[in-house]
């Protein structure tokens, strides 16, 4: 009897000594907590890295939108301006495999309210009077449209938290600043299709 009262006063002792023990409490709590806090850091760097570049893509839209509705006409060498320019904002994101950028002018038929492509410039320019639809605010009888487009397919660098890719895009709106329209040479006046 006493065998056993002395087993069970040492397996007492031991178990108190092992619960009152906290030399291993960090290390044990760092093993628990490394796995979240890579998930979580990874996941930051990745989706701050889309948001940054959906950013730029929006600037992009813009700017090659707001660069040409500036000019009365354009011709070949602006738009290789203009299409250079915008690419710069996209840095340090840049690749030309994923961008993809186009700017056009439409018209808006007085009668319909539809818009046709008067010209169409970039990486896949739309067809010569194809309809775009464009917001009914923008629909004015008799007006023109500059309009870009831009979209770039994002692939996450560490693909921990995000593992496909994310098509990221944009368009941008704006009228002729300087004319009724904005002619492409050699053409030396607005024309509607």
């Amino acid at each position: 009897m006493q065998a056993i009262a002395k087993i069970w006063r040492n397996a007492v002792s031991s178990a108190r000594d092992f619960c009152g023990d906290s030399r291993a409490v960090a290390a044990t709590e760092f093993a628990v907590v490394v796995p979240l806090m890579l998930v979580m850091f990874f996941g930051t760097v990745e989706v701050s890295s889309a948001v940054a570049i959906d950013r730029k893509v929006t600037m992009m839209a813009r700017t090659l939108s707001d660069l040409t509705s500036q000019s009365t006409s354009v011709a070949d060498t602006d738009m290789t301006n203009f299409f250079a320019a915008s690419y710069g904002i996209m840095t340090p994101y840049y690749n030309s495999s994923v961008t993809s950028a186009t700017i056009s002018e439409l018209y808006v038929d007085p009668t319909t309210k539809v818009a046709r492509v008067q010209w169409s410039k970039g990486s896949s320019p739309r067809s010569q009077a194809s309809v775009v639809t464009i917001p009914s605010t923008l629909a004015i009888g008799g007006t023109y449209v500059i309009f870009s487009e831009v979209s770039y397919v994002y692939t996450p660098t560490i693909g921990y938290v995000l593992k496909n890719a994310i098509a990221l895009s944009d368009v941008a709106y704006t009228r002729p600043r300087q004319s009724t329209c904005v002619y492409y040479s050699p053409s030396t006046s607005c024309t509607t299709y």
